[in-house]
């Protein structure tokens, strides 16, 4: 079927200002044919399926939207965890700002390097699980994303790593526009934990493949920056062998527009994918959470724990899919969204999926909105707690599934102070 003419031009407008870049190496081939892929999709469209509840328009257009830079001086999130911190500005590795790229276990090489060579370890991984990840459902940024990105780190997981690898987005131009693509890939028995944090850009489009071996166990735990005006489209492609684990945290806070897409192949037996996220947001803030995760190995374990608290007007939308394929037989997945509304005036909108070709399976899903607990919170007040105390400290309760499914201690702690403060700062 021909693309309609509206998303060719789309397309070629978003495209128009973007080059191809040069001496790609071993990455060439993998770009020339997700860029091939993009003419044929086309940007994503309102009238697409899993875009009905975002508008993508802003993802889209040529240049990126003017993004205030938000100074709340306040230290990053993670800086008190003993890391190897990486630093991106606008888009642009800060050799400066970044620790020395070496730790035991891990071989960390850049894209925009290691791409003029003519061979890689990453040359198996980069854009293939982009690739994969594109049936049943389109994802067109991800392909604009393979074919344009400037610059991103390649990890290389051999051992277990003693310590977290943090990347860092630092956003520093009002008009920043930038494309990032990490490649993550855990030999057999490895293990890493992998933090982000900070606002990136003014737009930032962003994809994560990670090739998880047999036996291997990917961390992943982000805080998206508090910029309000940035807009983000973020994707994770992963791949799971025999007896893996992935588990994935993201906390959002703030952002006029946020899609973060997740994007999961269990093919190895007894394995475990979780995958979790947090928001809050007021005013014009639009979030996006869009997951699928496909069963196609036995005796294997999903969970998707999302959960947003809205207000003034704020949008929040979950579309997550659990596909459990013929020979996935002992599969168990498990999907919750919920929304905590504040107000009359904020929305939530779900679309919960389960697709089941296996008979001896337990896979359940649910979605519920609502507001505060009247009960709840006369019982906190008639203890002598403020209304707005009374109110945070439900909030946070209600968040505590979510944030429990982080693996670090230490981490979840930082997660729940830093939620604690902007409950507090909006309180004031």
């Amino acid at each position: 079927m021909a693309l309609p003419q509206a998303k060719q031009d789309a397309t070629a407008q978003r495209i128009a200002g973007l080059t191809l870049p040069q001496n790609s190496g071993w990455a060439q081939t993998a770009r020339s044919d997700a860029l091939a892929r993009l003419n044929a999709m086309g940007v994503p469209a309102r009238r697409d399926e899993y875009w009905k509840y975002t508008r993508p328009d802003l993802l889209t257009a040529a240049s990126a939207q003017k993004a205030e830079i938000f100074e709340h001086g306040e230290p990053p999130v993670f800086d008190s965890i003993d890391r190897l911190k990486i630093v991106f500005v606008d888009g642009v590795f800060d050799a400066e700002a970044s620790d020395d790229l070496s730790l035991e276990g891990v071989e960390i090489d850049r894209l925009a390097q290691a791409g003029e060579a003519d061979l890689h370890w990453a040359t198996e991984t980069y854009g293939s699980l982009e690739k994969n990840g594109q049936t049943p459902v389109e994802r067109p940024l991800a392909a604009l994303n393979t074919a344009f990105a400037t610059d991103g780190i390649l990890l290389r997981v051999t051992s277990k790593v003693s310590k977290p690898v943090s990347l860092m987005y630092l956003h520093k131009n009002e008009t920043s526009d930038a494309i990032l693509h990490h490649v993550i890939k855990l030999e057999k028995d490895a293990e890493i934990t992998v933090l982000e944090n900070g606002p990136a850009a003014a737009r930032i489009n962003k994809v994560m493949e990670i090739d998880v071996a047999d036996g291997a166990s990917f961390h992943h735990v982000r805080a998206q920056g508090r910029d309000h005006e940035r807009q983000a489209a973020t994707h994770m492609f992963a791949r799971l062998g025999e007896q893996s684990a992935f588990k994935s945290f993201t906390l959002t806070v703030n952002g006029v527009l946020t899609r973060n897409e997740v994007v999961l192949d269990i093919q190895g037996d007894a394995t475990i994918a979780h995958v979790a996220g947090a928001a809050v947001g007021d005013g014009d803030f639009h979030h996006d959470d869009t997951v699928f995760v496909t069963h196609d190995a036995v005796n294997c374990e999903s969970r998707q724990v999302f959960k947003k608290v809205l207000r003034n007007g704020a949008t929040g939308v979950f579309q997550g899919k659990i596909l459990v394929q013929p020979d996935a037989q002992k599969t168990d997945g498990y999907q919750i969204s919920q929304a905590l509304l504040l107000d009359d005036d904020s929305q939530f909108y779900a679309k919960p999926e389960l697709e089941i070709y296996a008979d001896d399976v337990a896979c359940s899903h649910g979605s519920t909105t609502g507001a505060i607990d009247e009960d709840s919170l006369f019982y906190l007040r008639s203890r002598g707690v403020s209304k707005d105390e009374a109110q945070d400290l439900l909030v946070l309760s209600f968040l505590a599934e979510a944030i429990e499914e982080i693996e670090n201690d230490e981490i979840a702690d930082l997660i729940l102070e830093r939620l604690d403060g902007w409950l507090r700062r909006r309180r004031g």
